[in-house]
């Protein structure tokens, strides 16, 4: 997601758990920093900034205790032997997800606009895909969205959500939140999506299993050189607050990958602070972070 994403460093905000570091267990060299960032780049096209020093810290001395390293040098050597599962959680560990429902909620607008044009024109089912799922609430949203368009539960409308961070999809497979995470959703709309939790499971809410089907969750990083979980041609595309985090050729060659996948009259969504204009012969702007095809005939 990467996907992003949704990469959130690749999708992140404040470095919370930095604040509270306390005197460091392990030596952090300059030097050290430099090959985290050129590995991460490598297999994950996140650029970590400068000043993401000492966030790579904390969240890599977890993975030195828990390898029983002394040193991040050894630790680095071991993932550069190509650890499979190491490099999974190496990764894991370097991405935030910051997400919410409804999020950017005037592409969801545009978004029930786009699926009742195209729900009678197009074969089913739409297909969508999120390729920066995180823990799920984007993906959900897009269903709360289709069922709202066509006034069903069972829209004609199939969700790929992918992340390239397994835990966020292991979480995002679930379904479960806590109250705190929906509080801001209307009534009706948590009255016809979610289960409330009732005993044991006070204070959480459940997506409905109608909307769980609408999704299919897969890990894609968005910078291998295909995506076989993703089947085309996709209708809309949800790739937001991910590009921020990739350097601008990094960003072509994803969009590069987009457009043959997207179809013709496909809509792209980026996030508030993303511009593709760097790309313009690949996407155009419609208006307000959302992109079509630039080859495109009208």
């Amino acid at each position: 997601m990467i996907d992003a994403r949704k990469l959130s460093v690749a999708r992140g905000g404040a470095d919370d758990d930095v604040a509270l570091l306390p005197a460091r267990e392990f030596h952090f060299t300059a030097d050290d920093f430099e090959r985290v960032r050129k590995l991460i780049y490598q297999h994950a096209g996140i650029s970590l900034a400068p000043v993401k020093k000492d966030m790579v810290y904390s969240r890599l001395a977890r993975r030195l205790r828990a390898n029983n390293y002394t040193t991040f040098a050894q630790y680095l050597t071991h993932l550069e032997r190509n650890d499979e599962a190491e490099w999974e959680t190496f990764i894991n560990s370097l991405t935030t997800n910051l997400t919410s429902f409804f999020r950017e909620a005037h592409h969801f607008e545009i978004l029930t606009k786009h699926l009742q044009k195209i729900g009678t024109t197009h074969g089913k089912p739409i297909r969508i895909w999120c390729s920066a799922a995180s823990t799920g609430e984007e993906p959900y949203t897009l269903a709360m969205t289709a069922c709202e368009a066509f006034d069903t539960l069972t829209p004609p409308v199939s969700i790929v959500a992918s992340d390239i961070d397994t835990n966020v999809l292991a979480t995002a497979s679930k379904g479960v939140y806590s109250a705190e995470r929906v509080e801001k959703l209307a009534t009706e709309r948590l009255r016809r999506f979610f289960f409330k939790g009732k005993g044991s499971h006070a204070g959480f809410v459940r997506v409905r299993p109608e909307l769980q089907k609408l999704l299919t969750f897969t890990r894609v990083n968005l910078l291998d050189a295909h995506w076989p979980n993703v089947p085309g041609p996709i209708d809309i595309m949800f790739c937001r607050n991910v590009m921020i985090y990739f350097d601008k050729p990094t960003q072509y060659q994803i969009l590069k990958k987009f457009s043959p996948l997207l179809r013709e009259d496909g809509l792209l969504f980026a996030g508030h602070s993303e511009s593709f204009m760097h790309a313009v012969d690949l996407f155009r702007p419609l208006g307000r972070t959302v992109y079509e095809r630039a080859d495109r005939k009208h």
